[in-house]
Protein backbone atom coordinates (compact mmCIF):
# COMPACT_ATOMS: atom_id res chain seq x y z
CA UNK A 1 0.00 0.00 0.00
CA UNK A 2 1.40 3.64 -1.03
CA UNK A 3 0.00 7.41 -1.42
CA UNK A 4 -0.70 7.78 -4.47
CA UNK A 5 -0.59 11.06 -5.50
CA UNK A 6 0.60 14.47 -4.35
CA UNK A 7 3.59 15.78 -2.29
CA UNK A 8 3.84 12.40 -0.68
CA UNK A 9 3.10 10.36 -3.61
CA UNK A 10 5.16 7.14 -3.82
CA UNK A 11 5.64 6.58 -0.11
CA UNK A 12 5.26 3.01 1.25
CA UNK A 13 2.33 2.54 4.46
CA UNK A 14 2.24 0.11 7.15
CA UNK A 15 -0.61 -1.98 6.71
CA UNK A 16 -2.19 -4.89 8.88
CA UNK A 17 -1.35 -8.42 9.19
CA UNK A 18 -3.79 -10.54 8.05
CA UNK A 19 -6.69 -10.41 6.19
CA UNK A 20 -9.18 -9.19 9.36
CA UNK A 21 -8.71 -5.69 7.89
CA UNK A 22 -9.85 -4.99 4.86
CA UNK A 23 -8.10 -1.43 3.48
CA UNK A 24 -9.18 0.53 0.25
CA UNK A 25 -6.63 -0.79 -2.75
CA UNK A 26 -4.57 1.45 -4.15
CA UNK A 27 -6.80 1.44 -7.09
CA UNK A 28 -9.58 2.45 -5.41
CA UNK A 29 -8.37 5.30 -3.78
CA UNK A 30 -6.78 6.69 -6.89
CA UNK A 31 -10.06 6.63 -8.42
CA UNK A 32 -11.79 7.85 -5.09
CA UNK A 33 -9.53 11.10 -5.16
CA UNK A 34 -9.60 11.34 -9.18
CA UNK A 35 -13.73 12.17 -8.12
CA UNK A 36 -12.80 14.62 -5.25
CA UNK A 37 -9.86 16.41 -6.64
CA UNK A 38 -11.90 19.63 -7.11
CA UNK A 39 -13.02 19.44 -3.62
CA UNK A 40 -10.30 17.95 -1.59
CA UNK A 41 -7.79 21.28 -1.57
CA UNK A 42 -8.21 23.17 1.52
CA UNK A 43 -11.03 20.90 3.03
CA UNK A 44 -11.03 19.44 6.42
CA UNK A 45 -11.67 15.94 5.77
CA UNK A 46 -12.91 13.19 8.73
CA UNK A 47 -11.73 9.50 8.03
CA UNK A 48 -14.13 6.88 9.70
CA UNK A 49 -12.99 4.14 10.62
CA UNK A 50 -9.71 4.74 9.36
CA UNK A 51 -8.03 1.47 9.88
CA UNK A 52 -4.54 2.40 8.87
CA UNK A 53 -5.23 5.97 8.08
CA UNK A 54 -4.08 5.47 4.26
CA UNK A 55 -7.40 7.64 2.66
CA UNK A 56 -6.92 10.18 5.16
CA UNK A 57 -3.11 10.25 4.48
CA UNK A 58 -3.95 10.76 0.74
CA UNK A 59 -6.27 13.71 1.58
CA UNK A 60 -3.18 15.01 2.86
CA UNK A 61 -0.93 14.59 0.51
CA UNK A 62 -2.87 16.29 -1.67
CA UNK A 63 -3.35 19.29 -0.11
CA UNK A 64 -6.61 19.02 2.84
CA UNK A 65 -6.37 21.41 4.90
CA UNK A 66 -6.97 19.06 8.24
CA UNK A 67 -7.50 15.31 8.67
CA UNK A 68 -9.39 14.17 11.35
CA UNK A 69 -8.73 10.31 12.23
CA UNK A 70 -11.05 8.38 13.78
CA UNK A 71 -11.23 4.29 15.06
CA UNK A 72 -12.49 2.51 18.02
CA UNK A 73 -9.40 0.44 17.28
CA UNK A 74 -5.98 0.68 19.50
CA UNK A 75 -4.51 -1.15 16.67
CA UNK A 76 -5.88 0.99 13.87
CA UNK A 77 -4.78 4.19 16.04
CA UNK A 78 -0.93 2.48 16.51
CA UNK A 79 -0.79 1.86 12.66
CA UNK A 80 -2.27 5.75 11.60
CA UNK A 81 0.30 7.06 13.70
CA UNK A 82 2.99 5.05 12.24
CA UNK A 83 1.58 5.84 8.67
CA UNK A 84 1.50 9.51 9.46
CA UNK A 85 5.18 9.60 11.41
CA UNK A 86 6.40 7.73 7.95
CA UNK A 87 5.16 10.82 5.70
CA UNK A 88 6.25 13.39 8.49
CA UNK A 89 2.80 14.27 9.11
CA UNK A 90 0.71 15.56 12.26
CA UNK A 91 -2.82 15.03 12.45
CA UNK A 92 -5.61 14.82 14.97
CA UNK A 93 -6.62 11.37 15.82
CA UNK A 94 -9.48 10.02 18.09
CA UNK A 95 -9.54 6.80 19.57
CA UNK A 96 -13.42 6.86 19.84
CA UNK A 97 -16.51 4.50 18.20
CA UNK A 98 -17.61 6.62 15.42
CA UNK A 99 -21.46 7.07 16.92
CA UNK A 100 -19.86 8.67 19.90
CA UNK A 101 -17.10 11.09 18.22
CA UNK A 102 -20.46 11.94 16.27
CA UNK A 103 -22.59 12.55 19.12
CA UNK A 104 -20.03 14.53 21.26
CA UNK A 105 -18.50 16.70 18.25
CA UNK A 106 -20.01 20.28 17.06
CA UNK A 107 -17.05 20.38 13.78
CA UNK A 108 -18.27 20.57 10.42
CA UNK A 109 -16.18 18.95 7.91
CA UNK A 110 -16.50 19.20 4.22
CA UNK A 111 -15.32 15.79 3.35
CA UNK A 112 -16.63 12.94 5.07
CA UNK A 113 -15.23 8.90 4.31
CA UNK A 114 -17.04 6.68 5.99
CA UNK A 115 -15.00 3.09 5.34
CA UNK A 116 -16.95 0.69 8.14
CA UNK A 117 -16.37 -3.05 8.66
CA UNK A 118 -18.24 -4.76 6.06
CA UNK A 119 -20.85 -5.50 8.61
CA UNK A 120 -21.20 -2.47 10.63
CA UNK A 121 -24.93 -1.40 10.37
CA UNK A 122 -24.55 2.52 9.72
CA UNK A 123 -28.12 3.37 9.44
CA UNK A 124 -27.32 5.39 13.02
CA UNK A 125 -24.14 6.40 12.09
CA UNK A 126 -25.68 8.06 8.92
CA UNK A 127 -28.27 9.98 11.03
CA UNK A 128 -25.49 11.85 12.45
CA UNK A 129 -23.23 12.51 9.89
CA UNK A 130 -25.57 15.85 8.38
CA UNK A 131 -24.97 17.80 11.18
CA UNK A 132 -21.19 17.44 10.90
CA UNK A 133 -21.38 18.16 7.27
CA UNK A 134 -20.21 21.86 6.43
CA UNK A 135 -22.41 23.29 3.63
CA UNK A 136 -21.99 21.36 0.00
CA UNK A 137 -20.14 19.02 1.61
CA UNK A 138 -19.98 15.31 0.66
CA UNK A 139 -20.24 12.13 2.79
CA UNK A 140 -18.41 9.41 0.94
CA UNK A 141 -19.74 5.81 2.47
CA UNK A 142 -17.63 2.58 0.98
CA UNK A 143 -19.20 -0.34 1.09
CA UNK A 144 -19.84 -3.96 -0.37
CA UNK A 145 -22.49 -5.24 -2.53
CA UNK A 146 -24.98 -5.75 0.28
CA UNK A 147 -24.73 -2.19 1.76
CA UNK A 148 -26.82 0.05 -0.25
CA UNK A 149 -28.50 2.57 2.09
CA UNK A 150 -31.08 5.47 2.18
CA UNK A 151 -31.40 8.46 4.51
CA UNK A 152 -34.03 11.31 4.51
CA UNK A 153 -30.91 13.78 4.64
CA UNK A 154 -29.44 12.67 2.45
CA UNK A 155 -29.41 12.66 -1.36
CA UNK A 156 -27.09 9.87 -3.51
CA UNK A 157 -25.40 12.22 -5.79
CA UNK A 158 -22.94 9.02 -7.74
CA UNK A 159 -22.26 5.44 -6.84
CA UNK A 160 -19.11 3.84 -8.54
CA UNK A 161 -17.49 0.67 -8.20
CA UNK A 162 -13.99 -0.30 -7.57
CA UNK A 163 -13.48 -4.40 -7.69
CA UNK A 164 -15.34 -4.96 -4.27
CA UNK A 165 -15.49 -1.88 -2.66
CA UNK A 166 -18.28 0.59 -4.29
CA UNK A 167 -18.28 4.60 -3.04
CA UNK A 168 -21.60 5.89 -2.82
CA UNK A 169 -21.13 9.46 -2.54
CA UNK A 170 -24.18 12.00 -0.87
CA UNK A 171 -24.62 15.53 -0.13
CA UNK A 172 -27.38 16.84 2.11
CA UNK A 173 -30.79 17.16 0.19
CA UNK A 174 -31.58 21.07 0.43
Amino acid sequence: MRVIAGKHRGRVLCEFKGDAVRPTSDRAREALFNILQCEIRGAEFLDLFCGSGAVGIEAISRGAKGVTFVDKSAESIKITKKNLDAVGETARIITSDAIDFADRTDEKFDIIFLDPPYKFDVTEILVKLPRLLAADGVIVYEHGDDKKISNEELELQKSRRYGIAIFDFFKVKK
